[in-house]
C-alpha cells in the first residue's frame, strides 16, 4: 500500500491509487445492473468505508456510492463526523450526497469524471466550497476521468 508524502508525484501515484479501487467498485455496481459509481473512504492512508451505487437492489434512492462509504466508515469509527478523511469517488457527486460530506465533514473529495447535469461539486452547482456552509470541502476532480466516463457511457449504451 502507498505511503503518504508531500511529494508531488506521490500524491498523484495515491490518487490513482484509490481511484482504481473506487473504479472496481463502480465495476461492481454495474454487474449488479446498477449505475457504475463507486467510492473509498480514506483515513490515515487506510480505507474506512467503501461502497457502490445500489439503490435499484436496496430499494433506498439514498444508497449511491458515496453515501454507503459514508456509511460504512461511520460504523468503523463510531461516529458520524468524518474528519480528516478523503473521499475518492469516481464520478462528481449530487447534491444529495454533497449535503451528506459537508454535514459528515469530510475532508477532501476527489472525483473522476464530471456530471454537467447534476454533479454538485462544481458543474450544475458548487456545494462544497460554498461560503454559505460552516463546512468547505478541499475538492479536485478529474483523477482517471476517461475511465470513470467510459464506464458510464458503456452502462448508457447498453440500456438503449
Amino acid at each position: 500500500m502507498p505511503t503518504a508524502s508531500t511529494d508531488s508525484s506521490e500524491r498523484d501515484s495515491l490518487d490513482v491509487f484509490w481511484m482504481q479501487r473506487a473504479l472496481e467498485l463502480a465495476d461492481r455496481a454495474a454487474a449488479l445492473g446498477e449505475v457504475p459509481i463507486g467510492a473509498v473512504l480514506i483515513k490515515d492512508e487506510q480505507i474506512i468505508g467503501e461502497g457502490w451505487n445500489s439503490p435499484i437492489a436496496s430499494h433506498d434512492p439514498t444508497a449511491h456510492a458515496e453515501i454507503m462509504a459514508m456509511r460504512a466508515a461511520a460504523r468503523q469509527l463510531g461516529n458520524y463526523r468524518l474528519l480528516d478523511t478523503t473521499l475518492y469517488v469516481t464520478v462528481e457527486p449530487c447534491v444529495m450526497c454533497a449535503g451528506a460530506l459537508i454535514h459528515a465533514r469530510v475532508k477532501e473529495v476527489i472525483f473522476g469524471a464530471s456530471e454537467p447535469k447534476t454533479g454538485a461539486v462544481n458543474s450544475a452547482f458548487n456545494l462544497l466550497t460554498s461560503p454559505q456552509h460552516n463546512h468547505q470541502i478541499l475538492v479536485r476532480g478529474g483523477i482517471l476521468a476517461a475511465a470513470a466516463a467510459e464506464r458510464l457511457q458503456a452502462f448508457f449504451r447498453s440500456r438503449r
